[in-house]
């Protein structure tokens, strides 16, 4: 089974391009910035995925997602390869999206713009309730005997 599910923030609004076919197909590439659970010294807090949104979906990522929003990504891990200029080979890891979601109230997503001073780097996700998701304490101990 190959199925990828994250939620992080856009780090800019998406990028469209359509196929060259004769029923051109949108073709949507975005970046999530998916924090790390935990952090050690000298590593990165993030981690920054591609994802690639086809159809419909690259569509509905065009219109509605913007820099900074929190999403959902559903989808499946993608490898490929190919030729670059100087003939050598490259990889490329993706997501290839099959469900996006909002993870975040469009007001609450509003608020946060509204407040926060204009920098190019992600905005750091919030700790309130505002957006419906609350935080979980993970030294809870619930002495259950199981």
């Amino acid at each position: 089974m190959n199925k990828v599910i994250l939620m992080g923030r856009l780090t800019k609004d998406p990028e469209v391009r359509y196929s060259q076919s004769a029923q051109p197909l949108a073709i949507a590439r975005y970046t999530l910035a998916v924090n790390r659970r935990f952090k050690r010294d000298g590593e990165p807090d993030a981690d920054f995925i591609n994802i690639v949104s086809f159809g419909k979906s690259g569509e509905f990522a065009e219109k509605f997602f913007k820099k900074g929003q929190q999403v959902c990504i559903v989808g499946r891990l993608q490898i490929r390869s190919y030729d670059d200029a100087n003939g050598n080979r490259r990889w490329m890891t993706e997501v290839i999206a099959e469900e996006q979601h909002f993870a975040e109230s469009k007001s609450s997503f509003e608020n946060r713009m509204a407040m926060e001073p204009n920098e190019t780097s992600v905005p750091a996700p919030e700790n309130n309730n505002a957006d419906g998701f609350v935080p979980i304490d993970e030294s809870f101990d619930d002495d259950l005997p199981f």
